[in-house]
């Protein structure tokens, strides 16, 4: 009987943008833990930058934590979420198991076997990455609660916004119209069957706006679009920015609600009969459709994982989802 790996090489965000691998040993084991042996991990673009270059705001630090995150902001951190393996050694029934747990940048980990969720059949590991933003784009439609028929703007053609689009457009009747200033968003956008434009969009004539751009001036956008009794969903985390808004002008007069979205609470209509498990599941089981595979823009090995991040966090340029390919 072989011994299972006593150490681990993670990566660890040392100050603000500067990342290394680091070894350090694994936990003892404990009745039903798993061990999994990464494949892929994902880099969730938007918060890893704001954790990469220090500028998680103090008063945010503690709702800012990740489920396995070790260290503090601003660094030593090791903070991550998304992270595609296989489990090596655990009950025999889960051995062999492709699974997805919201764990940092880490090659080997153990984990309580509950927080390795199993892929479905039919979902690739390397299109599980983006299992994190599913979830996220899962709970900012039941903020949002589009209806039939509804005139659905989405601003902002990152992963979040186009996932958040597509779960929209599959309400029946919806006409959802994807914006987002990089033209080079247009063809995954109509890949996945919806409209896109590149420019401004000031008509107000939405029933429903949801922002995630990530930029104010997309929020300030948001709200000339939407129209009377309309509501903006707030999808975009600014981090230490203070963000200045128009709520004079017609805000009042066409009674508009803004409202934010998180993900790190299940909304309170829902709360009674769902958890973070049952909604994790439904964001895999969603991802079993092959045009998602057009999200997933670039691919490092793990190894160079310090240089990328600084890479990303200077200059994202085009990219979508980045993945990290372990050996």
């Amino acid at each position: 009987m072989h011994s299972a790996p006593n150490t681990a090489r993670a990566f660890w965000v040392l100050a603000p943008g500067r990342g290394e691998l680091r070894e350090e040993p694994l936990p003892d084991r404990k009745p039903g833990d798993v061990l999994v042996r990464a494949l892929f991990s994902g880099v969730s673009r938007g918060t890893e930058a704001l954790v990469f270059t220090g500028r998680v705001p103090a008063s945010q630090q503690t709702a800012m934590r990740a489920p396995f995150q070790a260290g503090e902001f601003p660094g030593p951190v090791k903070y991550g979420y998304i992270n595609v393996g296989r489990i090596e050694d655990g009950p025999a029934e889960r051995i062999g198991q492709h699974v997805f747990c919201l764990y940092p940048h880490q090659d080997l980990y153990r984990v309580p076997g509950t927080a390795a969720t199993p892929l479905p059949e039919g979902l690739p590991p390397e299109r599980a990455v983006l299992a994190a933003n599913m979830e996220t784009a899962v709970n900012a439609c039941w903020d949002a609660a589009p209806l039939a028929g509804d005139r659905i703007l989405v601003i902002g053609g990152g992963v979040l916004g186009l996932l958040t689009a597509w779960l929209c457009s599959r309400v029946p009747g919806t006409e959802v119209t994807l914006v987002d200033t990089q033209p080079r968003r247009g063809p995954v956008a109509m890949a996945l069957g919806l409209e896109f434009r590149d420019a401004p969009v000031d008509e107000m004539n939405a029933d429903l706006v949801i922002h995630a751009s990530g930029h104010p001036e997309g929020l300030v956008q948001a709200l000339r679009a939407a129209a009377v009794e309309a509501t903006v969903v707030e999808l975009s985390w600014y981090g230490d920015r203070m963000v200045s808004l128009p709520l004079g002008e017609a805000f009042h007069s066409r009674r508009l609600t803004l409202r934010s979205s998180q993900v790190g609470r299940i909304p309170a209509a829902r709360a009674p009969r769902w958890d973070h498990a049952r909604r994790m599941r439904l964001a895999l089981e969603l991802l079993r459709d092959d045009r998602l595979d057009r999200l997933v823009t670039g691919e490092d090995i793990f190894a160079d994982l310090p240089q990328v991040m600084a890479r990303l966090a200077a200059d994202p340029g085009d990219t979508l989802c980045h993945r990290v390919r372990y050996p």
